[in-house]
């Protein structure tokens, strides 16, 4: 095979879980040009990914979501003369799309088996997510070593960084821990005031300044968490390039985080982190990448299995994890 398109999932911290695919491609076709065609919301994150060669945007609520324009990237695709596709994504459009495209070669997933050369059995879920990736390419007989998430750092994100810290307060060379307190649904939430109380407490404890991170969606909220801490506070949120981020994240002597993508964006180059979870498990959604990491988890019964009750009143299972559970995590890392 010389020539590769990876179909790929639309979420952030998915997408970093797919980044040992593109690094396993490479190793068994080292000579293959690989492509993916990804969501506009990963796009981003993909492009630091060193195994990818070229990002295909497929926009289905936007620039693609009328038959025409579904009609011209395939034939964007077929003009590509594509080998082989691996289809992460189960999406029968997808699929429809790649085999419209006359790729002779299609493994994956797919709701619609028929229009896949090689389907693969989508059931087990219940591995880890990068594993669940993997599967495509261990079920079509390909060798995976290396499972770990890798995206790389560029120098002019780490410089334009460098100025913002600087502008905000931050000494070139001062220590900082980053929170991220965001994440895709409230349940996977570290509450506010434990946030405002670890803030203070590395402050006080460790002489360590705190930066609130993550999606312009939170500065409000971040913004109320940091006025509360003070000084020793900065936001960040909505100021970052995906760029930006992971070198902010590197620079940090930790990052705790929520259950969300900038978790796994930090671990996948080599930040050390702190996970809290509580309706999801780390089994399944764990951070992958070569950094220090601590994974913050109480069992309260109803969290055996990864929880999905949206409507759930009390979150028990985020607020048994403590602000002294996070210190001593952080003082492990540390050691």
């Amino acid at each position: 095979m010389n020539n590769i398109l990876v179909v790929n999932i639309n979420w952030l911290g998915d997408a970093v879980f797919s980044t040992p695919v593109f690094k396993a491609l490479k190793k068994a076709y080292p000579q293959a040009r690989l492509s993916c065609l990804c969501a506009p919301r990963v796009k981003d994150v993909l492009a630091y990914c060193p195994y990818v060669d070229q990002i295909i945007v497929y926009d289905e609520r936007g620039q693609h979501r009328f038959p025409w324009a579904k009609w011209q990237l395939i034939q964007y695709l077929r003009a590509q003369q594509f080998d082989a596709a691996f289809l992460l994504h189960r999406s029968m459009t997808r699929a429809l799309m790649v085999y419209l495209a006359g790729i002779p070669l299609r493994i994956g997933f797919s709701k619609t088996k028929g229009l896949l050369t090689h389907p693969i059995d989508a059931r087990s879920e219940d591995i880890h997510r990068g594993d669940f990736y993997l599967k495509v390419l261990e079920d079509y007989g390909l060798k995976v070593g290396d499972r770990l998430c890798e995206l790389r750092l560029k120098i002019e994100d780490i410089q334009s960084l460098d100025m913002k810290l600087s502008k905000a307060g931050l000494a070139s060379e001062e220590n900082y821990v980053v929170l991220n307190t965001g994440g895709n649904w409230d349940l996977k939430r570290w509450p506010p005031q434990a946030f405002i109380a670890l803030a203070k407490r590395f402050n006080q404890n460790f002489g360590l300044k705190v930066v609130f991170a993550g999606a312009d969606k939170d500065r409000f909220s971040c913004e109320q968490m940091a006025g509360a801490v003070g000084s020793a506070a900065i936001v960040l949120c909505g100021a970052t390039s995906i760029g930006e981020s992971l070198a902010l994240y590197k620079k940090a002597v930790a990052v705790i985080s929520n259950d969300s993508g900038p978790l796994h964006l930090a671990h996948s180059v080599g930040a050390a982190v702190i996970g809290i979870f509580g309706p999801t498990r780390a089994e399944i959604t764990g951070p992958r990448g070569r950094g220090k990491m601590q994974i913050l988890f109480k069992d309260v019964g109803c969290n055996k299995a990864p929880c999905y009750h949206l409507g759930c009143k009390n979150n028990v299972c985020m607020q048994s994890v403590t602000v002294d559970d996070v210190l001593e995590a952080f003082q492990k890392i540390q050691a």
